[in-house]
């Protein structure tokens, strides 16, 4: 199976390489960058084949692909700085990734007749109550403009395909980039005390489980929508704050805010991030493991 994948500069493309090689299949990776720019580590990223692609040049992602001709597509390429997303003069380049160049890689995967696995998020919603979102449901009222442009690629997708994922995932975190667990790491050293919302619930997805499960869909013909996080129950940042400190033993204290006590952020937040993965146990896919585990795991990584 050839699997073109975008977006490998970042954290979840990076791992979707590296598992491919690991289960023997050929994997191209690509980015805006004109050579691989993510983390310089020992993994199958480097050693495998990357072409430097902008997904809003339809004509350039049409005859890369072309040329390539993969059997799947898992488009992880995105414009994810959320709060950077609401500056007047960067929603058309927001746009123009999330939802043209998602359109532009839809159309060249019809073309040729191949999948196309998409990565959304739990921002399509309105992130309102506490009833976990199922992957089929249409009650999109996406609050910011990341949500309204990844919305928009769904779309996309949907209309143009047949054999497509369109997979939403929420609070990410992997070894290629910058993450939430970092970034306390890095303020947990700083500090004696930290300030963290405890209002806002979901689940944490570590980008190497997710990964496992991308290439599981890969090579099956299941299409359709559905959600991916770590499983153990449904969180808040706060409560995930906690768990870090207590792994990495730090003794930082935390302190449980609401998001107006917090404030700072220009796009609003979804409260209710919880979504529903019962769909992938239904069509026979593995969950992913517990999130604690995930932590664990990961922070051995990157202490390594």
């Amino acid at each position: 199976m050839k699997v073109f994948v975008t977006g490998v500069c970042g954290q979840l493309g990076h791992d979707v390489l590296n598992e491919l090689s690991a289960r023997g299949h050929e994997g191209v990776g690509s980015d805006i960058h004109t050579v691989y720019s993510g983390v310089s580590d020992n993994s199958a990223v480097l050693s495998m084949p990357y072409v430097s692609l902008d997904i809003t040049d339809a004509v350039a992602v049409k005859n890369v692909l072309a040329e390539i001709n993969p059997d799947v597509v898992i488009h992880c390429a995105a414009w994810t700085a959320v709060d950077l997303a609401e500056d007047e003069e960067n929603i058309p380049k927001v746009r123009a990734i999330n939802a043209d160049g998602t359109r532009n890689i839809a159309e060249a995967c019809k073309e040729l007749d191949c999948k196309m696995i998409y990565i959304s998020t739990d921002y399509v919603f309105d992130g309102q109550g506490t009833v976990p979102w199922k992957p089929d449901c249409k009650d999109y009222a996406p609050l910011s403009v990341y949500g309204k442009t990844k919305l928009e690629g769904e779309f996309a997708v949907s209309s143009i395909l047949d054999k497509y994922f369109i997979v939403r995932i929420a609070w990410v975190f992997g070894t290629n980039g910058k993450n939430f667990i970092k970034t306390m790491l890095n303020v947990g050293k700083k500090y004696d005390t930290v300030r963290v919302v405890s209002d806002q619930i979901g689940t944490p997805t570590y980008t190497y489980d997710l990964s496992r499960l991308l290439i599981d869909m890969a090579e099956t013909e299941k299409y359709g929508y559905y959600h991916a996080t770590n499983e153990g129950g449904y969180i808040s940042w706060y409560d995930f704050t906690c768990e870090i400190f207590r792994q990495a033993g730090y003794k930082t204290n935390v302190i449980p805010v609401t998001t107006e006590e917090y404030g700072l952020s220009k796009a609003a937040r979804p409260f209710n991030s919880r979504l529903d993965k019962s769909k992938l146990i239904e069509n026979g896919f593995e969950p992913l493991p517990i999130w604690k585990d995930a932590l664990a795991r990961y922070l051995k990584e990157i202490e390594d």
